[in-house]
């Protein structure tokens, strides 16, 4: 039975008979109601009551109405109506309560503006009139309320304020504030006189704080490139400019007020360090960086001030404590260059920091172990790295800071370099980004720190300009230069590339002064001194400089290179280490193993010396003699020499992973500077570079056994070891390398030989057609060569690999003449290198890789060719240009001296280099056309100044020597080493492999020569000939006619680096009876004519005749020694050969 209220309310509380029947089944229905609140069964009435009562509601009508059973469709629909009401009841009861809710929100909505507007109104009533603008009002008052008024308008304001919808009306609250502070002669405006009031003073602080933070907050927000927020944040700045100090309180300054400065004071500093503990440093940061992280300035000089300013006041109420100076250097100096830009835009500033002793304190307190952990662990690498530069920025201002606090200068700003080291990756990875200072860096760098890099740069300059480096380095600047042995400098005349004979006085003088640089110094620094602890931890200061500041490296070097007297006062205080000089000091300390800080001293100088000595010229170096004298340089080698041979052979330091690795790579680096130096022009006596202590046969047998000291020894140091021992290395290692390919030339039928035909008129042609295409290890092998003359018939001659020589010589000597345009001669001294028009040849560079294979194939065999290369080229063979200490400018005097002579002068030209009219660019006549290279991208638009005249110079020089010849060279040097094992090749310099190629430089030993001279034909060791030959060659000819004899008998006019022992084939003489084309050989007749000497007549007629093909002399059987002189003499000027008779 369902039963409906006329109310609309539901009833759930009928009750009545309900009993159980299975014979009859009522169903009560409402007559007239349409809703129900329920259904009631009832059941076994004989009588169906009219009427049920509700205990809570009146009764009401029912009908009754018997069925015996119900479809199930129909009580299904039922149902589903039943459920329909129940919703709908449910929703009507939501709508009710929601509209209960709106009205109630609506009403406190309404309450809440109408109160809002009240307050804000009432605000407004007090501060409009104060902030009138005096311009538009023609000259109006502003006019002030009582501070009591304005403090309860502000309390009730702050009741009801809004972040968002009160910013405006918040900012003619400061203006307000600001302007009531500053009226004059109305005490009851001041903002201030609130504090006076026992009732009040407290909530009053309160209510200031709360406004002096909320200034913080809205600056958070500001950008300070903008007009309208730069006037804003002035604003703001003015507020917490006013209230964290006194001095600008009118109320201190009436009648009476002085006995108020004290409160006040302790007033401002309650209110900074609330203002401290909820941030105020870090907004000012956020400040800084919206303002200062960019490439140009956002601040004004007094937003600047005013921020710095108001950064001070913490620490200077607080004394300077830890903790406050921590905060200021971590929020503070670590923005990018912000001392840079006070001192630019507000250098008073400066004078605030040096007045309150930042600098100093700031050393002082990083010195603390603790204190530095606090700060590297709150500064990423980045901020620590903007934290060095302020610092360094700060003790190039505060000098006096500076001088009294090396040691904790120096301690800090390690310190600091080695956080930011810790960043540094050695290479790009997923995990790195790039840096323009670190380079590769393993933390994000954003956009403004990248901007504001160039500022953070110049200031990190500041570390090695001329002023801080002499602050620093103050121990040893402050003495005069003197010589080791006390007395004042004299200049020392440089020894002439000629002079190498240890009888020179001037190589005696210095080999003296390189002893008493090397050797005992009874009056030597101790290094438990404490100048020589400074001075090591300052070079220690910049090696680290060195290795952290990875894109400022060349930076660094050049700003302490170039330092009038620094390199040549830190050479001399490192000759003055220890009672027995640096080397043994240097040594000894080695073997303990100890991280000794003299070891910076040495790895600083060897660096800036090795990059100054790499830009100086010849004039310089050698001339002028600056910054080091020419016996400061051989004293120098010769330490150096010895000691990175001891760090290699007697403590095993050659591995990138050791701790010395570093000074181990400093110091051999200048070592070899030095070296090539010497080589291009010597300046040490002889065997200056040999180490008489390693003895050869110890070395072939530590290398024989694979000792990684002996291979290190010969990678790293080869010119310790005596020349001839190296090629005898050399040699030994290709006939081992023979050996195992199975091509030894004794094995004639050995798979390795291979045999070319080659017509005469056709000698390149068919050469390079028959060997261009062998592989490396074929031509290696033995190549047999059959002649085939004019008429097409085959010459006879194919042993002894004569014929092949001769090929070879015939070969190398066509190739490289000037005429084919392969190679040019150099303007000086005649030598050749390739021809940068070399492409007017079709396939012009398969044929430089060709003639670097036969040059090749002519070392490999030990072939003497006498063919003089420019220097500059045989470094590039040698891969020198690829190191980090090659200088173009030094070798270009071996391709054009002109050239040289010219860039020289520019480089020292003393008035403006804009009057030459010169850019980066370079015309060259080609063929009768004028063509302009570039020196750079749009050189030709690029003037040459005084400030990258040496940039000019050194990329014209490269531009001669690399650029115009990189392809021609590289196919050189990729088909010579293809034969030659170019690792074997770095055991030589320059000169040492033009005498690998061409020979020794040595006097003809004449003795050497006969005692391995072999004789045909009759002649012997003392045959009356033959002595006259011996004895003419050897008192009649001078030097230049001995040579111009071995270049008639052998095709070189030098002997082999090995002596004649070596020479392939051995040196012959034949005694010959008959004409060259009659000559059939030796037969026993004319061997016994030969040996007896009988003739039947003087062969006047004849002339002495070779085949350099088999180092083979023919002299006839001549009776008068005059006659063997003059023919001899003939022949040997006349440049011929074969064909002369």
């Amino acid at each position: 039975m369902g039963i409906t209220s006329r109310r609309k309310s539901v009833c759930n509380h009928l009750k009545g008979p309900v009993v159980s029947s299975q014979n009859a089944k009522w169903r009560l229905e409402v007559q007239n109601y349409t809703e129900y609140c329920g259904i009631l069964w009832v059941s076994n009435f004989s009588t169906p009551a009219n009427y049920i009562s509700c205990v809570t509601c009146r009764p009401y009508k029912l009908q009754v109405i018997m069925f015996s059973k119900v479809d199930a469709t129909k009580r299904n629909e039922f149902l589903d109506k039943q459920k329909e009401a129940r919703n709908e009841r449910a929703n009507l009861k939501h709508r009710d309560d929601a509209s209960i809710k709106i009205q109630a929100a609506a009403r406190g909505f309404l309450a809440r503006k109408r109160v809002r507007h009240l307050l804000t109104n009432q605000l407004d009533a007090i501060i409009e009139p104060g902030i009138i603008n005096k311009d538009a009002s023609g000259g109006v008052k502003p006019k002030f309320s009582p501070a009591f008024d304005l403090y309860i308008a502000v309390k009730r304001f702050l009741f009801v304020f809004n972040e968002k919808k009160d910013k405006e009306r918040f900012e003619k609250l400061c203006r307000y504030i600001v302007a009531c502070m500053d009226a004059q002669g109305e005490p009851k405006v001041w903002y201030v006189s609130l504090a006076l009031s026992k009732d009040y003073v407290l909530q009053w602080i309160q209510q200031l704080k709360f406004i002096l933070w909320q200034c913080c907050r809205y600056m958070k927000t500001l950008k300070p490139e903008s007009p309208n927020d730069g006037k804003v944040l002035t604003l703001y700045l003015h507020m917490l400019f006013t209230f964290t100090d006194t001095a600008t309180w009118k109320i201190l300054k009436v009648k009476g007020g002085e006995n108020l400065a004290s409160g006040m004071s302790q007033l401002c500093a309650n209110v900074m360090g609330h203002l401290n503990s909820k941030g105020i440093y870090l907004v000012l940061k956020t400040l800084l960086l919206q303002g200062l992280a960019r490439s140009k300035p956002a601040f004004k000089h007094a937003t600047l001030a005013a921020i710095i300013n108001i950064a001070l006041r913490p620490l200077v109420a607080g004394r300077f404590t830890d903790n406050l100076l921590t905060v200021f250097l971590v929020h503070i100096l670590s923005v990018p260059a912000i001392v840079l830009h006070l001192f630019t835009l507000a250098p008073e500033c400066l004078t605030v920091l040096k007045t309150h002793e930042i600098f100093k304190r700031s050393l002082h307190m990083l010195s603390s172990e603790q204190n530095t952990k606090i700060v590297f662990n709150s500064l990423e690498g980045n901020y620590a790295l903007c934290l060095l530069a302020n610092l360094v920025q700060l003790g190039n201002i505060d000098s006096e800071a500076l001088t009294t606090n090396v040691a904790a200068f120096t301690r800090v700003v390690g310190l600091l370099l080695s956080k930011c080291q810790s960043y540094v990756a050695l290479k790009k990875s997923n995990n790195t980004h790039w840096h323009p200072v670190l380079g590769w860096f393993s933390q994000l760098t954003d956009h403004g720190l990248h901007e504001a890099m160039p500022f953070v740069v110049r200031q990190l300059q500041l570390l090695w300009n001329p002023c801080t480096v002499k602050l620093l380095f103050n121990g040893i600047l402050s003495r005069p230069l003197q010589t080791p042995d006390g007395s004042p400098e004299k200049m020392v005349s440089p020894p002439p590339p000629s002079a190498t004979s240890p009888k020179n006085v001037i190589l005696r003088k210095l080999q003296r002064s390189g002893s008493k640089s090397g050797g005992s110094n009874s009056k030597g620094r101790s290094i438990t001194s404490p100048e020589v602890k400074t001075i090591c931890s300052v070079c220690e200061l910049y090696q680290t400089a060195l290795v952290t500041l990875t894109q400022l490296r060349m930076d660094i070097l050049t700003g302490l290179s170039y330092q009038d007297v620094l390199l040549s006062n830190l050479w001399r205080f490192i000759g003055e280490l220890g009672p027995h000089g640096p080397l043994k000091l240097y040594t000894e300390n080695l073997q303990t193993m100890a991280d000794q800080p003299i070891f910076s001293a040495l790895t600083l100088f060897c660096d800036c010396a090795g990059h100054l000595i790499t830009v100086l010229d010849d004039l310089e170096l050698y001339e002028q003699q600056k910054p080091f004298r020419v016996a400061d340089l051989v004293a120098m080698s010769k330490i150096l020499n010895t000691f990175v041979f001891r760090m290699i052979w007697d403590h095993g330091i050659f591995d990138s992973k050791s701790k010395y690795s570093n000074l181990f790579n400093s110091c051999h680096n200048l070592l070899m500077l030095l070296y090539d130096r010497d080589c291009r022009r010597s300046f040490t006596p002889e065997n200056h570079w040999l180490m008489k202590d390693l003895k050869a046969s110890v070395f072939v047998s530590e290398l024989e056994k694979a000792k990684r000291r002996a291979q290190i020894v010969l990678q790293k140091i080869p010119h310790v070891i005596p020349h001839r021992d190296r090629v005898i290395l050399f040699r030994k290692y290709v006939s081992n390398e023979k050996a195992a390919l199975s091509i030894t030339e004794s094995v004639s039928a050995s798979p390795a030989s291979t045999l070319i035909t080659v017509h005469r008129p056709r000698l390149i042609e068919d050469g390079y057609r028959q060997l261009a295409a062998l592989p490396a290890q074929s031509l290696k092998g033995v190549i047999r060569v059959r002649f085939v003359n004019e008429q097409g018939l085959d010459e006879a001659g194919i042993d002894q690999d004569g014929v092949f020589k001769e090929f070879l010589e015939e070969t190398i000597k066509t190739v490289f003449d000037p005429s084919l345009n392969l190679f040019k001669m150099t303007s000086g001294e005649q030598r050749l290198y390739p021809s940068p028009t070399s492409y007017i040849q079709e396939n012009h560079l398969q044929l430089f890789e060709f003639v670097g294979r036969m040059l090749g194939k002519a070392v490999y065999e030990g072939i003497v060719v006498e063919v003089p290369f420019a220097s500059f080229f045989l470094s590039q063979v040698l891969g020198h240009q690829h190191s980090s200490l090659y200088s173009p400018i030094d070798e270009l005097p071996s391709l054009d001296p002109g050239l040289y002579k010219s860039l020289t002068f520019i480089k020292h030209y003393d008035n403006d280099i804009a009057d030459l009219d010169l850019t980066f660019s370079y015309d060259e006549d080609v063929m009768g056309k004028v063509i302009t290279h570039e020196l750079m991208p749009g050189g030709r638009a690029i003037p040459v100044t005084n400030e990258n005249k040496i940039s000019y110079i050194h990329l014209m020089a490269h531009f001669k020597m690399n650029v115009q010849i990189r392809e021609q060279t590289q196919a050189f040097i990729y088909g010579f080493k293809s034969i030659v094992n170019l690792e074997w090749l770095s055991w030589f310099s320059t000169p040492e492999l033009q005498r690998l190629i061409s020979g020794d430089t040595a006097d003809i030993d004449l003795q050497d020569l006969r005692k391995h001279t072999q004789y045909y034909g009759g002649f012997h060791n003392q045959h009356r000939v033959v002595t006259w030959l011996w004895d003419i060659l050897q008192n009649d000819f001078t030097k230049d006619e001995k040579a111009l004899f071995l270049k008639f008998v052998t095709s070189c006019s030098k002997p082999p680096l090995l002596g004649f022992a070596n020479l392939e084939p051995p040196f012959s003489i034949r005694c010959v009876e008959v004409s060259e084309d009659q000559d059939t050989g030796d037969t026993l007749g004319s061997v016994l004519r030969g040996f007896f000497t009988i003739r039947k007549k003087d062969p006047v007629g004849r002339l002495p005749t070779s085949s350099t093909c088999f180092n083979l002399l023919k002299l006839p059987n001549y009776q008068k020694k005059s006659t063997l002189r003059e023919k001899l003499r003939y022949s040997i000027t006349s440049n011929t050969g074969f064909e002369l008779s």
